[in-house]
């Protein structure tokens, strides 16, 4: 592998995410040989390093996305007026089976360029439409194709993971692709539903047998609940490493059992919102000590970037305390959840959830070359930065994202991303979309995204408004 060039950023306005969480304005940050070698003012650097003026930006780590169904990209936006009962129904019962090999790599390749254009670095894949082995050799070769850190979370919303995970392909594909493939991480991803014979351990046998992580959909109105949780702590199965997904209907004492095995919470707020999951749980979270990172879920609702999920997650959090605190008859004087803790959870919080914090989610010497630059002087909404955290949350977005470098490599420079076929990626997916449009036929693809509007009624109004156009006209007269 060849040794990429050095870069060094001058002067801008550097968010280290250290454990101090220091801020250093008109700072330079050096990147040697795919790693953090330095940060501070007026470093020297190597004489053959390409420097990019940082002047008026901010510099931050690359932001981590612990789930993401990167397969759905292809369906960018179709679900917008879905609930979740319609989004399970197309993908689980209905549509979901119609998606050939070549289809999840065209959603994974599109959606993995979509996140390092917006500087997100590392990217779980949770990848439940893994139907074969054949879908999920497409999904990683999609993946090994985009210049950026994924950790693949292996699912199939067509079998029971206990099928899937004690299949032959499964474990010849685990061996290919894993063992002695390239990918940033890998875990298993599947949902506990509760049953009492707890089918799901036989999956969990797995992934102890294989040393992996167990990412799931916790907490989740209607589909999976505390007896999942229950179920998984009396059988041994809740570790460190585990990650609950949305987690927002779970009971206090489920949130207890997360926090005292080390578990974190994978909050994906414009989700929680909109599809019905349950609320956005950060308050929650943060009453019980869990861990908390951030997603962004499915394009086929949701914006593909963590600018997004930063700014949704504390004015969600904001709204239920102020909404708690007005039950009370109170006021809330003091936010307790800062600008500052969310940019943590975006990456540091992804780190740590995916137990890669030794090398990710600051920037400090020794630690992997994962930056990223905010910087657009065409944008009044970049000017001035004052607060640097609140800036990324509430002001910067997508579009604000100059230079994005993943293991010392530059993969957006100055707006435009480099070494990456997006071309070639539209192609794809827009051959992925006819074939599902005429596999469906025109008249269930219009209907699937365009659920029927339910019936409602307006309140009877008491009151009777006057008539004020008379007197408006002998008062013109």
């Amino acid at each position: 592998m060849s040794v990429e060039r050095p870069v060094v950023f001058r002067n801008g306005l550097v968010l280290t995410m250290d454990d101090a969480h220091t801020v250093l304005p008109g700072a330079d940050v050096l990147v040697i040989g795919g790693r953090i070698a330095e940060v501070g003012h007026h470093l020297s650097a190597p004489d053959d390093a390409e420097e990019i003026d940082a002047s008026g930006g901010i510099v931050m780590p690359g932001m981590i996305d612990t789930h993401r169904h990167l397969w759905q990209t292809a369906m960018r936006g179709y679900g917008t007026d879905w609930t979740l009962t319609q989004y399970f129904v197309w993908y689980y019962l209905e549509s979901g089976r119609h998606f050939r090999p070549e289809d999840i790599h065209a959603g994974n390749l599109l959606g993995a360029i979509e996140a390092i254009d917006a500087g997100v670095t590392t990217t779980v894949d949770w990848s439940h439409g893994l139907q074969t082995p054949q879908h999920a050799d497409a999904a990683v070769d999609a993946l090994e194709a985009v210049p950026g850190r994924f950790v693949l979370a292996y699912g199939n919303i067509q079998q029971g993971p206990w099928e899937w995970t004690t299949s032959d392909g499964f474990r010849d594909f685990h061996r290919r692709r894993v063992e002695n493939g390239r990918l940033a991480g890998f875990q298993l991803a599947f949902d506990v539903t509760g049953d009492p014979a707890f089918p799901e351990k036989a999956a969990f046998e797995v992934a102890r047998e294989l040393g992996v992580n167990v990412t799931t959909h916790a907490g989740v109105w209607g589909a999976t609940n505390d007896e999942g949780i229950r179920l998984m702590y009396e059988n041994g199965f809740m570790t460190p490493g585990t990650v609950y997904v949305h987690a927002a209907t779970l009971s206090s004492d489920s949130y207890h059992r997360i926090a005292a095995t080390g578990g974190s919470v994978s909050v994906s707020t414009e989700s929680e919102q909109s599809a019905g999951q349950g609320y956005p749980p950060t308050w929650q979270l943060r009453r019980h000590g869990v861990p908390v990172s951030l997603s962004m879920d499915t394009s086929v609702w949701w914006s593909g970037d963590l600018f997004s999920a930063m700014r949704t997650t504390l004015s969600a959090d904001r709204s239920r305390e102020h909404l708690e605190a007005h039950g009370r008859q109170e006021t809330v004087t003091h936010h307790a959840l800062r600008a500052e803790q969310v940019v943590d959870w975006a990456t540091r919080g992804g780190a740590k959830a995916l137990g890669l914090d030794a090398e990710l989610g600051a920037l400090a010497p020794g630690r992997k070359a994962d930056v990223v630059l905010i910087k657009n002087d065409d944008s009044p909404a970049m000017f001035p930065i004052l607060n640097a955290y609140g800036h990324v949350v509430f002001q910067a977005q997508r579009g604000d994202v100059h230079t994005v470098v993943i293991d010392g490599r530059v993969v957006k420079r100055d707006g435009k991303l480099v070494g990456v076929d997006l071309d070639a990626a539209r192609s794809k997916v827009s051959s992925t979309v006819d074939h599902l449009r005429e596999t469906l036929g025109e008249e269930a693809w219009l209907k699937g995204q365009n659920p029927d509007l339910p019936q409602s009624e307006l309140f009877d109004n008491p009151y009777q408004y006057t008539d004020y156009s008379a007197g408006e006209a002998q008062w013109k007269h």
